[in-house]
């Protein structure tokens, strides 16, 4: 698979909807995510990410324009132990509550399926970012209907064994804008990581649809000793 810039990704597309990226830095020090939500609605874009415990939840930013919290309101980022878990939604809480009774990423996914936005069906994507022992590995999901149709459920899983510096793979919800809105296809695009924290954090930011981006959590975690940076960046402040 040929490697595209990430920014050259996200500055092409006006709506992939939320993302997640899951690599490795260019100095193979860090173990780097990025996740951003976008919007097309009010109800969508009345949001900002605010850090819970070790991780981050979305919240309300004025709570009187939220007119249906169900599949807006849930923490995308939750750690268990040496694990790091994204997602799109609140599979963020089974993954890690099955997972703490032992289950795998694949098997707490079986228990979910695609979202019941009808027609849209948005795919639930979710990754696992695994430190242990100074090495590293991650793994990508995606839940989609099938071509439109809800009444089967697609579940695919990717997994990268000691990936390389300097290199991320990058999942998204949508293919671009539309009505309905078209499913992300295909395995997670091969994109470069490039820079420290806060220039990739302002590469991802500056590259998203200015009017349709709303949040966006990056995190840099140093695979020998398991510390983290943070940021978080909102478009309501």
């Amino acid at each position: 698979m040929k490697m595209v810039a990430l920014s050259q990704e996200l500055n092409g597309n006006s709506y992939p909807g939320r993302g997640i990226v899951i690599g490795r830095s260019a100095d193979g020090r860090y173990a780097v995510t990025a996740y951003f939500i976008m919007g097309r609605s009010v109800n969508s874009r009345n949001r900002v990410f605010v850090p819970d415990g070790e991780g981050i939840r979305t919240q309300a930013f004025d709570p009187s324009k939220l007119s249906d919290p169900s599949l807006i309101i849930y923490a995308p980022v939750r750690v268990l132990g040496n694990k790091t878990i994204v997602t799109n939604g609140d599979q963020t809480d089974t993954i890690y509550e099955l997972m703490d009774k032992q289950c795998t990423f694949e098997q707490a996914l079986r228990t979910r399926e695609f979202e019941p936005d009808a027609p849209n069906y948005t795919p639930r994507i979710s990754g696992i970012m695994h430190i242990e022992n100074n090495s590293y590995n991650y793994a990508m999901s995606i839940l989609k209907s099938n071509n439109g149709d809800p009444s089967s459920c697609n579940r695919f899983t990717f997994a990268y064994n000691n990936p390389k510096a300097g290199e991320g793979r990058f999942i998204h919800t949508y293919m671009g804008d539309g009505n309905p809105l078209p499913s992300f296809e295909g395995e997670p695009t091969l994109v470069d990581i490039t820079g420290g924290i806060d220039e990739f954090t302002e590469l991802v930011w500056n590259n998203l649809n200015e009017e349709n981006k709303v949040s966006l959590f990056v995190r840099y975690i140093d695979i020998e000793t398991g510390k983290y940076e943070t940021r978080i960046v909102n478009k309501n402040n």
